[in-house]
């Protein structure tokens, strides 16, 4: 059985490509939080011309941090991560020789995101030390189909002021003019644009639609540190033609072949 460097033998995991074949993620089989077009879409948000350092908030095993390293090959990754099962993952992720074209421009933290100040810093996140931030927080409410994996549980179910903590931390890590995105159900866009004011702005907001007719599921933002610009409602993604075949530009997307935003 396949071992993270240092670690023991990972438990059950699957091997599974990304941006057809570009990277190949090592995820849990069971338990635990499975990467899929969530992650795709967070990464898309980033301009494809993008280079410099950018941090991976919840990264699970890497999917959305390693996706923006393989559409962005300026890019330098960092995925930061609470637990150490889903970090065992990410290490086993880099170390894997499927990967090794990209492994070098990424790393992975062990820290809380939802930390403050020094104790942040300590944890690895200087203030100032990054140029974009992407997250994909839990964002289940409590009741919304309770699981009883308890890691699956933590990679999925939002905790009170989470908006709040990690976007927080986002906007001291990350450098003025420096970009932020975030992806989560549409019913938290206000909880997220009450946490960015102040910190972020120029949001621009892209709702996903499971089909042309159907309401969003999600929202992807992202904006810009210490902008005072106001925010711009984006045409939406819509996932889905009819016969569920995926749309052309969620295929582009999904694939690594566009951003979300055309940049």
């Amino acid at each position: 059985m396949p071992q993270h460097p240092g670690g023991p033998p990972l438990p059950p995991h699957t091997l599974d490509a990304f941006h057809r074949g570009d990277f190949w993620l090592v995820q849990p089989k069971k338990g635990g939080h499975r990467a899929g077009m969530d992650a795709m879409m967070l990464a898309a948000a980033v301009p494809s011309g993008f280079h410099g350092r950018l941090a991976d908030f919840g990264a699970g095993a890497g999917a959305a941090g390693l996706a923006v390293a393989s559409r962005c090959k300026g890019a330098q990754v960092l995925l930061v991560e609470l637990t150490a099962e889903m970090a065992a993952f990410a290490r086993a992720t880099l170390a894997h020789p499927s990967n090794a074209g990209i492994a070098p421009r990424a790393s992975v933290l062990v820290a809380d995101v939802a930390l403050s100040g020094k104790a942040r810093a300590a944890a690895g996140l200087a203030d100032g030390s990054l140029d974009w931030v992407i997250m994909n927080p839990p964002f289940n409410p409590a009741h919304h189909r309770p699981t009883p994996d308890a890691l699956k549980r933590q990679a999925h179910v939002m905790e009170d002021g989470l908006f709040e903590g990690w976007i927080r931390s986002a906007a001291a890590v990350v450098k003025p003019r420096g970009g932020f995105a975030i992806i989560a159900r549409p019913e938290s866009l206000a909880a997220i644009l009450g946490a960015m004011a102040g910190r972020f702005g120029r949001a621009e907001v892209v709702p996903v639609h499971p089909r042309a007719d159907a309401p969003a599921i999600r929202v992807v933002v992202r904006a810009v540190r210490a902008s005072r610009a106001t925010m711009v409602l984006c045409p939406p993604l819509v996932l889905h033609e009819e016969g569920d075949r995926f749309s052309q530009r969620a295929d582009d997307i999904n694939n690594g072949r566009s951003s979300l935003f055309g940049d």
